[in-house]
C-alpha cells in the first residue's frame, strides 16, 4: 500500500470541456498531468497547462514526452515551456510510441490507444511496474 490518500469515487458522466490548469493547482496533481492531456485530447474546446515546469525533472521530460507522442497520434498538441495547449477533441490513431522508460507516460499512452483506431504499439511498457504492476490487468478488466 502506499502512503498516498485513497478514497472511492462516483463518477457521472458528462461531455468533456477544455478548461485552464494553472500552477495555483499543478503541486496537487503534477502526477496526473500525462493523463491529462490524454482526456484533454477528447474534450471540446482548449485545455491550457501553465506552471508545470515540474514535468520536465520527472524520470523524463514529461512535457516533451506526452506532447512528442500525442502528436505522432494526431492529437493537435502544443508544447510551451511550462505546459501544453491542446485542441480538441481529436480522433487519434494508432502508433508506434515511446514511454520512454516512464511509468506514468506508459499509462497515460494506454488510456490514450483504447481512444485510437488502429494498432498502437507501447515500447518499454513494462515501466509500468515500478508504480502499478498489475495496471494493464486492472485496465481491460473496467474497459471490458
Amino acid at each position: 500500500i502506499s502512503n498516498e490518500p485513497v478514497a472511492d469515487i462516483k463518477v457521472d458522466g458528462a461531455s468533456l470541456r477544455g478548461i485552464s490548469i494553472d500552477k495555483k493547482v499543478i503541486p496537487s496533481i503534477i502526477d496526473e498531468l500525462p493523463l491529462m492531456a490524454v482526456i484533454a485530447t477528447q474534450a471540446k474546446g482548449k485545455t491550457i497547462v501553465k506552471g508545470a515546469q515540474e514535468l520536465r525533472v520527472k524520470e523524463t521530460d514529461r512535457i516533451k514526452a506526452i506532447v512528442k507522442e500525442l502528436a505522432k497520434m494526431g492529437a493537435n498538441i502544443l508544447e510551451n515551456e511550462d505546459g501544453f495547449e491542446i485542441m480538441g477533441p481529436t480522433g487519434l490513431r494508432g502508433d508506434t510510441l515511446n514511454s520512454y522508460f516512464d511509468h506514468r507516460i506508459a499509462m497515460s499512452l494506454v488510456i490514450a490507444a483504447s481512444y485510437a483506431g488502429g494498432k498502437t504499439v507501447i515500447g518499454q511498457r513494462e515501466c509500468i511496474n515500478i508504480s502499478y504492476p498489475d495496471f494493464l490487468k486492472s485496465y481491460f478488466k473496467l474497459i471490458a
